[in-house]
């Protein structure tokens, strides 16, 4: 096992050549409070006085100390090259490899100058270490790291915080779980107390990679001694405590050698501890850190050998994403643009190698736009949105101009249909916006290898990225324009013929007409007869002459007046039939005047109203007059006037004054008198009233129509919008990508800008390799540690 020590020394100095703390080496380190004996113990150790001694804080700094043992036989380490064939030990730093020093004296002077180089001359620390091998057939193979020992308070210049500094710099040390913790304490202070031993237990706290170190056992008081601490009855500890006796000042001043110190260390424990003398000593604690160390690598070998490999295969992976250097710059521009477009249209489409799995992206959110943001947002369109039973009927008057309307006319479905048709425009609009930004966003999120690239070359990134901008941007405007056209079309032609309209629009037209043969059943009255049954001699220019006489036996009539009079007559009926319609029931009607009944073109009188008719002049133009204006007998059609008032919109006081107006120059034509009448009523303003039977009908056949139709167009609308979208604009970026980056990028006068490398990633690059090539000889090294040498 004396072979592993070796190799993880060998494994050290490849990842101290590339900085690196990832691969967590077996190795001691030593802990302990300022003062207490840390570089007297690894002095002991090496046999050799040189690490720095003074006052205060003096070991600034982690040092790495690698002793291996060299036989003078042994050529492994030895050289002609060298010159180190016939020395007996020397010393090697690792930020000065070529240089041997063979004079301590020498060491401790580097070992100085190195630590105020990086830490200053202020007591200041620093976290970055220095790495010291040295070689003698006098020492056994350790690696051993040196820290700065804890303090409390500040001395001199050094920082508020120096305490925290120390702290931190020897967690970090002794948190490593392949680390093996050599804690330091002085035998003249309480175990108790000990610094080392609480940190220690912190980050192992079963002990079971700690070590504890007695110094000074010979500075005791009088009349105690350490052998319950030694015997571990304190405190224990599973790795065992061990003892020692280090040089004094006055020795070190004296220039006591190391030989001279072990045999005094000897004689005291014999002399003090005569029964712990063997398990105690620097020779001891050499072979007990040595046997230590090799059995904590043996170990940790198989899972460190584990981590090596694995790491050998991410940091391949990550050199391979920063790509090669590069020597065709033609090439691989073209290689670039080629790689960015398959990453493109393989996001959109959804085949691209590393599907995210955490969110929608790519063609799945465009698919998402389509099918749940603009469908969701077309269905919540309500047909009649905006649409009030006031506002459909106010279409129907407009759309009758100045007829009266027998039947719904169809100007006025269409007016309307075409307004909320329209509210479909600004959704399929916003549709396209979502997917043009969705676009935008893919280019950022378009595949791992093509984002390295992109960072590569940041100038070919930018420019990229402009390029795609500008080609999404170009194809916005014909894509709006074709989806205002679908819109458009839809409204420039309202087709009441298409298949799934007719169904319905029969269907109302079928309702519609049975509602209107139920109201239009005629109602046989006793007191009234057809006309049909009138004799055609009572006839006067195709109608019923009302001023008959009927006797019991035959029926007379007063002969007819003349042409002049007829033809008066006639326009008297047409003009009072005119009004009639206009102003519908007139207040202050006499009371002989019936109600004109639209249903019944033509009234005659009962027949006894007839037989008892008087024969005078004035009797015949009174029943004359009668039957030409109706109006309501007070009698019968009382109970009913104030309902037709309701039920009119145009009955207002204004046309009660026409009418009545009208009433009175038309009975009166022989007044000399002439006043003018004035016909034209003002504008009513529309209110809010009760909706007669027929207008409730008109509204309602009117809005189930505009439904029907309104679903057709937004079924068309929602299937027709995706495809023009998809046709305009997805698929003629995809289609049209690569030629665009080709015709923009392509250039031999801005080749070279565009591909003019990040310093950023050459670095990287740069650190990856070398990292990449300590792994492989660390794997290397390892692989030459056979069975044999594990036991």
């Amino acid at each position: 096992m004396e072979a592993l020590i070796p190799v993880i020394n060998k494994l050290q100095d490849v990842f101290n050549t590339v900085g690196a703390d990832a691969i967590q080496l077996p190795q001691i380190v030593v802990v302990g409070a300022q003062s207490s004996g840390k570089s007297s113990v690894l002095e002991s150790l090496v046999g050799r006085s040189f690490l720095p001694r003074g006052i205060g804080i003096v070991t600034r700094r982690p040092l790495v100390l690698q002793l291996v043992y060299t036989s003078r036989d042994d050529n492994q380490y030895r050289s002609a090259e060298t010159g180190t064939l016939d020395l007996d030990e020397w010393a090697q730093f690792l930020h000065k490899k070529q240089k041997i020093f063979t004079d301590f004296d020498l060491v401790r002077k580097e070992i100085d100058e190195e630590t105020a180089r990086i830490a200053g001359n202020n007591k200041g620390v620093s976290n970055d270490p220095i790495r010291l091998r040295i070689y003698s057939d006098k020492v056994v193979n350790l690696t051993v790291v040196d820290l700065p020992g804890l303090t409390k308070v500040p001395v001199g210049e050094q920082p508020e915080d120096i305490e925290a500094q120390i702290r931190d710099m020897v967690l970090a040390y002794i948190g490593n779980p392949n680390s093996i913790i050599l804690a330091v304490s002085s035998a003249n202070m309480d175990m108790a107390v000990s610094e080392s031993l609480k940190m220690a237990k912190e980050v192992d706290p079963d002990g079971r990679r700690t070590l504890a170190v007695i110094t000074k056992l010979d500075l005791m008081d009088a009349g105690t001694d350490a052998i319950d601490i030694l015997c571990g009855r304190v405190i224990p500890v599973k790795l065992g405590i061990i003892g020692v006796v280090n040089r004094s000042q006055q020795d070190i001043i004296d220039n006591k050698s190391i030989n001279d110190s072990l045999r005094d260390e000897a004689a005291f424990l014999q002399r003090k501890y005569p029964t712990l003398a063997n398990r105690n000593g620097t020779p001891y604690l050499a072979k007990t850190l040595n046997r230590l160390l090799m059995h904590h690598i043996r170990d940790c070998l198989p899972e460190l050998k584990t981590r090596v490999t694995m790491m050998m295969s991410q940091f391949q992976t990550l050199l391979n994403s920063y790509g090669d250097d590069v020597s065709d710059k033609a090439q691989t521009l073209l290689q670039i643009i080629t790689k960015f477009n398959a990453a493109y249209c393989s996001t959109i489409e959804g085949t691209a190698r590393n599907i995210e799995t955490t969110e929608l992206c790519g063609g799945a959110r465009i698919c998402y736009i389509f099918h749940e943001t603009f469908g969701r947002t077309l269905d919540s369109i309500h047909p009649l949105a905006g649409l009030t039973q006031m506002d459909i009927l106010t279409a129907i008057r407009n759309a009758t101009g100045p007829r009266p309307a027998l039947f719904v006319p169809e100007v006025s479905f269409e007016l309307l249909v075409k307004r909320q048709i329209r509210r479909l425009e600004e959704p399929s609009l916003r549709c396209i916006e979502l997917v043009h930004e969705e676009m935008q966003r893919i280019i950022q999120f378009c595949g791992t290898e093509v984002q390295q690239e992109m960072l590569r070359f940041p100038k070919l990134h930018e420019k990229i990225v402009d390029v795609v901008t500008q080609l999404l941007r170009r194809r916005l405007p014909p894509t709006n324009s074709m989806i205002e056209n679908l819109v458009a079309v839809e409204l420039a032609y309202i087709n009441t013929k298409h298949p799934d309209f007719i169904r319905d629009a029969s269907m109302v037209s079928n309702i519609t007409n049975e509602e209107e043969k139920v109201r239009n059943i005629p109602v046989r009255r006793t007191h009234e007869y057809d006309m049909r049954d009138q004799p055609k001699d009572l006839m006067v220019d195709g109608y019923m002459d009302p001023i008959v006489r009927q006797s019991s036996n035959s029926t007379t009539c007063v002969a007819p007046p003349c042409r002049k009079q007829k033809s008066f007559k006639l326009f008297i009926r047409e003009l009072g039939l005119m009004l009639r319609k206009l102003f519908g029931v007139v207040k202050n009607t006499p009371k002989n005047m019936t109600r004109y009944q639209p249903e019944q073109p033509y009234a005659r009188m009962p027949p006894n109203d007839l037989m008892n008719a008087p024969n005078s002049k004035e009797a015949v133009n009174s029943n004359w007059f009668s039957s030409l204006i109706a109006g309501p007998r007070p009698e019968a059609n009382a109970p009913n006037k104030e309902m037709s008032r309701e039920s009119s919109p145009n009955t207002t006081p204004t046309h009660q004054l026409l009418a009545e107006s009208a009433f009175q120059a038309i009975a009166n034509p022989c007044t000399g008198v002439e006043k003018p009448v004035n016909l034209l009523p003002e504008v009513p303003i529309q209110q809010t009233r009760k909706l007669t039977e027929r207008e409730t009908k008109d509204c309602e056949v009117i809005e189930r129509l505009i439904k029907s139709y309104f679903y057709i167009v937004r079924k068309s609308i929602q299937d027709m919008v995706p495809k023009a979208v998809m046709h305009f604009l997805v698929n003629y970026v995809k289609d049209n990508l690569q030629s665009e980056l080709v015709k923009h990028l392509y250039r031999t006068d801005e080749i070279d800008s565009f591909l003019s490398e990040s310093p950023e990633i050459a670095l990287r690059r740069k650190e990856a390799a070398e990292m990449l090539k300590a792994l492989q000889n660390a794997n290397v090294i390892i692989g030459e540690i056979r069975e044999t040498h594990m036991w």
